[in-house]
Order: structure tokens, then sequence, then C-alpha cells
């Protein structure tokens, strides 16, 4: 059970593991795969459980496109949370440097977060 909405628990793959995020696409699952077993995290990626469908009625016969595969992406450090692995600056890129939420959101190519959000002078 968990402890609020940020830190969740699934067993994936029959392995206990503490759930980094849900409903991904395979680029965000590889994306996040590479970079939490860069950290020296065990990452498990299973195939989300398909998202339950409202019965068709009796008009709608019409075929239905299948919705694009998601995932799951976990670690088995039961005490990970992304919140506090990114804000906390634990979690650090193959260059080198620190991960930032722009980083981890891949809205950057590089991660530039070299002074701390809470020391920058606005």
């Amino acid at each position: 059970m968990a402890i609020n909405k940020n830190h969740e628990f699934d067993d994936l793959q029959g392995v206990k593991c503490a759930i980094v995020e849900k409903n991904v696409s395979q680029e965000r699952a590889d994306f996040l795969k590479t970079l939490l077993e860069f950290n020296g995290y065990t990452v498990i990626v299973a195939p989300a459980p398909p998202p339950k469908a409202a019965p068709a009625s009796v008009e709608e016969s019409a075929p239905v496109a299948a919705p694009p595969a998601s995932f799951i992406v976990g670690v088995t450090d039961l005490t990970f949370s992304s919140v506090l692995a990114v804000f906390g600056r634990q979690l650090h890129t193959k260059g080198g440097h620190v991960v930032s939420l722009a980083y981890w959101q891949q809205k950057e190519a590089v991660s530039n977060d070299e002074v701390p959000y809470y020391e920058k002078k606005y």
C-alpha cells in the first residue's frame, strides 16, 4: 500500500517494485531504464494492463483502434522516489551532470542544472 500517490508499489514480473512511472511509451521506458540503471538501480519494465473499456452498445459495432502500448517502470529499491531523486539531486547523467527536472521530463537533451534551484538568483 502506498504512503501517498508519489510513492506507489506494485508487483512487476513477480518482483515487488517501487513504481517510477505508469502508462509510459516505449521510448520513455527506454530513457528511464537507461538513466536509472546508470545510477545503480535495478529496473523492471512491464506492459501496463489495457484500460477498462465501457461496454459497447449494440449500435456501436464499428471496430475500435487498439490503444498504443504502454508500460510501467519500476525499480527494486523500495525506498526510491522519483520526486526525491530529482529534487534531491541524487541522479546523474552519463556526462556527469546532475539530472534536472527538465532533463527528467525529456524537455532538454542535456542537463544544465549545475546550480540548485534553491540557490538561483531570480
